[in-house]
């Protein structure tokens, strides 16, 4: 399997400004080669490859020794290669007749990351079982420390150095990572989503929603107003750039914990778990319409988003399905339509089997239930049919 590990970086003074020159240098590498692309496809109609602008990079660094030539080439194959990625995916959406989104150039604060293979190319994970210290090495920032909170396993494969606020972060991709499998325990469960609860099971169990943003909601607010009287390109601007960063930062690090958690419980209780294969960004796309065709109820949907957002059900699924397969368990996706109103117990299917958003009421058979449980018993249902079906198949 293919894991990540990141660990909070702890270098001094001198490594961080190294650090902040290195991003720096890598965004305008970024740039370069971008208007590299676009000069000569509109100019030339030519159209420049990763393996030609990688080709160049000797030159670059000869003229730059300062700049450019301080990093590591390795480095910036990978920048180069991530901008390579960019355009493909803008040439797959065109080709999908999906909205296009070409690359754009990027600013200060808009780039963050730099990686590095972990071969003999700049970057060194030095960790030792026996060495109190871990350390990464990274060629003209050198050995700087990790606070390694868990044990790597696996091949380091990449390292990237990310950095988050004022905080600094690396994070290892590790190829063979073997799985930790749990014993069995029999269960089985569906588990419908939600934002009163996170999630709700079959068995009638509920996961609860933190709500990590609304609880942010005044704080941020504050921040975002002492923001908007600032003048740009002030201190005070930079200042409170960071405070509206930090807690934005504070509410993704507590939603990804209470995801963790939440993801973890249910694969140390359940073989089996069908969960709704939901598609977020369709859900929550702005109900505005246009001049001409303007929305309904959009003040009600933008919040309906929001909570959607706020409750982070495309994080928990993900985590979800990662320790699924490390657990050695089964995860099943089903298609979401009708399964809150049908009726779990008759199979009568109509909308006015759900009375409120939280009382569900068959009108063919009486069955009373709670609405999130009875999706969830139907989601259970449709997801062992698909089990069933391929193992048939």
């Amino acid at each position: 399997m293919r894991r990540s590990f990141k660990f909070l970086l702890r270098p001094t003074s001198k490594q961080a400004a190294a650090l902040t020159q290195c991003l720096e240098n890598h965004r305008e590498l970024y740039n370069a080669a971008l208007e590299h692309r676009r000069s000569a496809y509109g100019k030339a109609g030519v159209t420049v490859r990763y393996g030609e602008q990688s080709a160049e990079l000797k030159e670059i660094r000869k003229a730059d020794p300062g700049g450019q030539g301080r990093w590591s080439a390795g480095s910036q194959q990978q920048t180069l290669r991530r901008l390579d990625r960019a355009f493909a995916a803008f040439f797959r959406r065109v080709k999908a007749g999906r909205k296009a989104g070409y690359p754009r150039f990027k600013g200060r604060g808009r780039f963050d990351t730099v990686q590095w293979p972990a071969v003999k190319n700049g970057a060194t994970w030095d960790s030792q079982p026996h060495d109190p210290v871990t350390r990464v090495s990274l060629l003209g920032i050198g050995h700087v420390r990790v606070h390694q909170h868990r044990r790597v396993s696996g091949t380091v494969k990449t390292i990237s150095v990310k950095r988050e606020g004022t905080r600094w972060f690396v994070v290892l991709s590790c190829d063979d990572v073997p799985a930790e499998p749990l014993p069995a325990t029999g269960a089985v469960a569906g588990i419908d989503m939600g934002v009163v609860s996170l999630a709700t099971t079959s068995d009638g169990d509920h996961l609860d929603n933190q709500r990590h943003l609304a609880a942010t909601a005044d704080q941020l607010a504050d921040a975002q107003r002492k923001l908007a009287r600032t003048k740009r390109g002030s201190r005070r601007r930079g200042k409170a750039v960071a405070r509206v960063a930090a807690l934005h930062a504070k509410v993704r690090r507590q939603r990804l914990d209470s995801a963790h958690k939440a993801a973890l419980a249910l694969v140390r209780a359940y073989d089996l778990i069908a969960h709704e294969d939901l598609r977020i960004t369709n859900m929550t796309r702005s109900a505005s319409g246009t001049v001409a065709a303007p929305g309904r109820n959009v003040a009600q949907k933008s919040g309906l988003n929001r909570s959607i957002l706020d409750a982070g059900w495309g994080v928990f699924l993900t985590i979800l399905a990662y320790k699924a397969e490390s657990a050695g368990r089964e995860l099943i996706a089903v298609e979401p339509r009708d399964t809150s109103r049908t009726c779990s117990r008759c199979g009568h299917c109509v909308k006015e089997n759900r009375v409120t958003q939280a009382e569900f009421q068959c009108v063919a058979c009486g069955h009373v239930a709670h609405a999130d449980v009875n999706a969830a018993k139907n989601i259970l249902r449709a997801g062992l049919a698909l089990r069933e079906a391929a193992e048939a198949a």
